[in-house]
């Protein structure tokens, strides 16, 4: 993962500076380019006057030449200060090389970069996405710790831009923050969990690489976004492709089952070993049952299958490794043709490449065995290579091709490179050992290579040899015999204790050449090497205790020898070796076991593959290329024996008016007509097409269900230019749609409480099912249906007052029938109480004038919830938190918190409670009452209050049971630190006079003419931020009040509808940091259609 990321980061930051130099050095004109690098003073001097010139073009000039010298790997870092002027130059093409001069040299001139940190923020707004991506990357690389909040800001508000280069880089900056500050790691978290959901395929891969190296623990995060990430994959840029594959197979390796169980693993037999009867019975039946591949297994698989053609190597090996680990063995297969084919690349990546070819053909040699000869050595090929192809010619040995094979490595003996030819020799020794049929052709070709003049394969081939002879010693006189005569041409050390370890282990079949061999080693002792001086000890001891009468002598003068030599093995082994096989007064016991000690059978060498323990690491990484676990590495997990639920990767296709758009206390089966409408002062008195428009208005889901050319009747500068008769029949038209959902909808209600009802309301249905029956003429007919519907609709208008007495409990914004004309000036009422309380309902006051400021309720609460702490992560217990946007009961300055507990294990948990709390300064938290017990699959709702000190600080505490404790944390949306606030137009005005300056903040708005009716706005608005409406008297003008819940301090907020299809959103407060934070909130979800 090391290597990945390494890659990934010099690619994207260095791609631009190459580009940039070989701009610069072709506009460079062919005079000034001789000597232009030199070290020369006056050169750099000359760049100097260049860049505090008047003029663009020399400062371009300027600029150009020095992006060319970084380019080249020269050293320009003494011009920093004469570049950081030109920072805040107006021209973008010089802004542009001034970023990426900056983005070079900003860590190693920290001071002076620190100068401009003004002008960077500033060009974080800048109309260009360049500057503004540039501006980000130069903030990111100043690596110095006072700046983390701005960068933390930064960063936030850069992942919320339109522009997707701006959003990848702002993912790019997430690591360099995180590896300068690890303790803003929730707070990254939060923005990486943001551009997850992102669906640009150019930020996908640089936020899984951010998540990677933030939290990549944090598997729950990828859960919703898996599905995309497989979709998108195809299309995500190369290096973004190498990180998802690889974070996906990880992924897959935690959420699904072993596709490998029908194989019959070597695996689970082995488990089974250590097993009981019955746990052992479990398993079998277990295996019985049939594999299915989950689908979403599947998916991974099928859309990573068209990467294996990707032009990039790096790609291709990522695709591989995750065939190789997470498909069913009988697919793997297909990857073995693409690696191959990557033999053809540059040695770096035949490398790498055929490292893992290594790894794989050692358990499964069928892949690789019909590309033998694309494995054969060339001459050109470096030893490295040649070694890895050795390697592998050996795993794929068996004895059909073993013959063919044999023949190879004859010429590769006889190569120049005595390293290369070293390692065939190992490696005809290996094929010896593994297929027996060929060992005895193989030993007689290795003897023959002891007549070779080269030093080198003669003391390999000895080394072999005596492997070879150590598996097989009875037979094999003669070669030993021979390899005693070349003790006195052989000068390798090794080769040498080689033949003398042999003759010793042999010394009972050579008895007449072993003494004299003993007896040449002798005068040359004191001139060996260490390894050769051990093993002469070692056969003077075998010899003593086999053949006393012959070399008894010769061993002590052997012994006295060793006893004074310089290197302290040698001594102690004499020492040892004396006591041992000398038996006088102070010998022990084991003196008696001498002869059993030295010449015992010994185990005969298991010549494996140096790949063979490289399996565990995942291929492809820097830890199994180095085979040893690198800095950053993730190992795999196991393959869970359970799937985890699958249903964590569905996603609820989330629709604005039909799912989060319900008002406070609904139940979600409501009807889609019933979510919100405006109401006015006017109320019944109101005439019936000003009602009838206005409920078109409000039920624009509904019509846009029913008919695309009623859904384009909700806007209102379309409804003004219609004709009086047109406008008329769509009213009618629209009443008619009106009065059969609410039919619908009160029929189902009241059958449910009341008789009565009941049947009144059937024949209501009835009649509605009846006329949504009838034909397409009738349905377009105005003169026929028109005042048919009108009739009925006002009938039924009549009815929710009955059912208000008699209902006390349902009772809807629906009753109240006072609804606007679209086309006519809108006033909104002042509090707009919780439509799930009569008490509130009664309450309601519909005057469009307030001569005091007072907290209303809220006018819609949003059921969107939050993970406080994911099923997976608390062991069974899942807990989801949302705001209900209510005064909290623990303290007027607190935000009311819900959390749901939820238990998803079968067994009971006990004592869940809040444990530590980390909160930042001032922040103040009242903790929910413990819950004693939580039965299997019971939820209990509980309530906090926690002061946030009107900032978005997280709030971090520990969610307890009786066994364990788990860290979550808490961080308000920024409309959740408001309460709504009641007040009439006149004081509203007031109060915005009194607000202006550094107190207000702006920006400009573009959307469709759909997006600015005023219940669209109304709807936007308060989803985001907990506000109240303000009546107004203007068309153009909406008007939202609210104050913060720790402070009281008033936020003010006006959309302005400009002409054509432009708004400016206003925000009048005296917490800045709130008002900027709301503003770039509200920006996006007014602007999106």
């Amino acid at each position: 993962m090391a290597s990945n990321s390494l890659a990934y980061n010099e690619q994207a930051g260095a791609g631009e500076t190459a580009e940039l130099g070989q701009e610069a050095a072709a506009t460079m004109s062919p005079s000034g380019a001789f000597g232009l690098f030199s070290s020369d003073l006056k050169k750099n001097e000359d760049l100097k006057q260049m860049l505090e010139s008047n003029k663009d073009s020399a400062k371009l000039d300027a600029m150009k030449r020095i992006v060319g010298m970084i380019a080249k790997g020269r050293n320009a870092s003494e011009l920093f200060p004469a570049v950081v002027k030109n920072v805040a130059s107006k021209n973008i093409e010089i802004k542009k090389l001034v970023y990426v001069y900056l983005v070079r040299y900003a860590e190693e001139q920290q001071d002076l970069a620190l100068l401009s940190i003004s002008t960077f923020q500033r060009a974080l707004k800048d109309p260009n996405q360049l500057i503004r991506a540039s501006a980000l990357r130069v903030l990111s690389s100043i690596r110095v710790p006072i700046i983390v909040p701005i960068m933390m800001l930064a960063i936030k508000d850069a992942s919320a831009d339109l522009s997707p280069y701006v959003r990848k880089n702002a993912a790019h900056a997430i690591q360099k923050l995180y590896s300068l500050d690890p303790e803003q790691k929730e707070m990254l978290i939060e923005v990486i969990e943001k551009l997850l959901k992102d669906k640009s395929t150019l930020v996908a891969g640089s936020v899984v690489m951010a998540f990677e190296e933030v939290c990549p623990e944090r598997i729950d995060l990828i859960h919703k976004n898996y599905r995309k990430l497989c979709n998108l994959l195809v299309d995500v840029e190369e290096w973004g492709q190498v990180v998802i594959i690889h974070m996906l197979t990880r992924y897959a390796r935690t959420q699904f089952v072993s596709p490998w169980k029908e194989d019959g693993g070597a695996e689970d037999s082995e488990k089974n070993f250590y097993e009981s009867d019955d746990e052992q019975r479990e398993g079998t039946e277990r295996r019985k049952k049939p594999y299915a591949m989950d689908p979403d297994h599947r998916l991974l698989i099928r859309n990573t299958k068209p990467l294996l053609q990707s032009r990039n190597a790096a790609v291709v090996m990522a695709v591989a490794q995750l065939y190789w680990h997470i498909s069913p063995k009988s697919e793997a297969g297909v990857i073995s043709k693409s690696l191959v084919r990557l033999l053809r690349s540059n040695r770096e990546v035949q490398y790498i490449v055929l490292q893992n070819i290594a790894t794989m053909s050692i358990q499964r040699k069928g892949m690789f065995e019909p590309y033998l000869k694309s494995f054969y050595v060339r001459s050109t090929d470096p030893t490295m290579i040649k070694t890895l192809k050795l390697e592998i010619l050996t795993n794929l040995a068996n004895e059909a091709n073993v013959s063919t094979l044999l023949r190879e490595f004859q010429t590769y003996v006889r190569s120049q490179d005595k390293q290369f030819a070293a390692a065939t020799i190992q490696t005809v020794g290996r094929c010896a050992s593994s297929i027996s049929e060929v060992s005895d052709s193989c030993l007689s070709g290795l003897v023959c290579l002891l007549s070779s003049r080269d030093e080198v394969v003669v003391a390999e081939s000895v080394v072999v040899i005596k492997k070879l002879l150590q598996m097989r010693p009875a037979q094999h006189g003669e070669i030993i015999k021979h390899m005693a005569k070349l003790l006195d041409s052989i000068t390798v050390p090794v080769a040498r204790a080689s033949i003398l370890w042999l003759i010793g282990e042999n010394c009972e079949r050579v008895p007449k050449i072993a003494p004299d061999v003993l007896r040449k080693m002798a005068k040359s002792f004191t001139s060996e090497d260490d390894l050769v001086k051990l093993q002469i000890l070692n056969l003077g001891a075998k010899l003593y205790l086999t053949n006393s009468k012959q070399t008894k002598l010769l061993t002590q003068y052997i012994l006295n020898l060793g006893k004074y030599d310089q290197n302290y093995d040698i001594r102690d082994r004499t020492r040892f070796i004396r006591q041992l096989i000398v038996p006088n007064e102070k010998s022990g016991a084991l003196s008696k076991y001498a002869k059993k000690i030295f010449l015992a059978q010994k185990p005969a060498p298991l010549l494996e593959s140096p790949f063979k323990d490289r399996d565990h690491f995942q291929l492809g990484t820097l830890s199994h290329t180095l085979n040893t676990k690198a800095a950053g590495y993730l190992e795999l997990s196991n393959w869970p024996e359970v799937a985890p639920d699958p249903s964590v990767r569905n996603v609820e296709v989330v629709e604005l008016q039909t799912k989060e758009w319900t008002p406070a206390g609904k139940a979600k089966k409501e009807n889609p007509a019933k979510k919100f409408y405006s109401e006015s002062e006017e109320e019944e008195d109101s005439s019936d097409s000003s009602s009838e428009s206005e409920s078109e208005s409000g039920s624009g889901s509904e019509e846009e269900a029913d008919s695309s050319e009623d859904s384009s009747a909700s806007s209102p500068s379309e409804q003004e230019g219609e004709s009086a008769s047109e406008s008329e029949g769509r009213s009618k038209r629209t009443a008619k749609k009106s009065w059969k959902t609410r039919a619908k909808s009160d029929s189902e209600d009241e059958e449910k409480e009341n008789e009565k009802s009941k049947s009144s309301d059937s024949s209501s249905a009835e009649s509605s099912s009846a006329e949504e029956s009838s034909s397409d003429a009738e349905s377009e007919s105005e003169s026929d249906s028109g005042p048919d519907s009108r009739k009925v609709t006002k009938e039924k208008e009549g009815r929710p007052k009955q059912a208000r007495s008699t209902l006390p409990k349902d009772v809807s914004l629906l009753d109240l029938d006072d609804f606007n004309s679209v086309s006519t000036p809108v006033a909104l009422p002042t509090p707009v109480l919780s439509p799930s309380l009569r008490a509130d309902l009664e309450g309601l006051n519909l005057s469009t004038t307030s001569s005091v400021i007072n907290v209303s309720s809220p006018v819609f609460v949003p059921m969107k919830t939050h993970v406080l702490l994911h099923r997976m992560s608390g062991k069974g217990l899942a807990a989801h938190y949302f705001f209900p946007r209510q005064p909290c009961i623990f303290g007027a300055k607190m935000v009311s918190v819900q959390i749901t507990l939820n238990n998803t294990t079968d067994q009971k948990i006990e004592n869940i409670h809040v444990g530590e709390k980390k909160l930042p300064a001032g922040m103040q938290m009242h903790a929910f009452s413990p819950v004693d017990s939580l039965e299997p699959e019971g939820s209990v709702t509980v309530s906090m209050g926690i002061d946030f000190c009107d900032s978005t600080q997280t709030a971090s505490f520990q969610l307890c049971t009786k066994d364990d404790c788990f860290s979550v944390n808490i961080q308000p949306p920024v409309g959740e630190l408001l309460l709504p606030v009641a007040m009439s137009e006149k004081d509203f005005k007031k109060e915005q006079g009194m607000l202006t300056g550094m107190n207000e903040t702006s920006a400009l708005i573009v959307a469709t003419p759909q997006d600015f009716t005023p219940s669209v706005i109304l709807q936007k608005v308060v989803n985001v931020a907990n506000v109240g409406a303000v009546p107004s008297g203007q068309d153009h003008l909406h008007r939202f009040a609210a104050r913060t819940v720790h402070s009281g301090s008033l936020m003010l907020v006006t959309v302005e509808l400009k002409e054509g299809s432009t708004a400016q959103l206003i925000i009048n407060t005296e917490k800045t940091v709130i008002g900027s934070v709301l503003l770039r909130e509200l920006k996006p979800v007014l602007s999106q259609g």
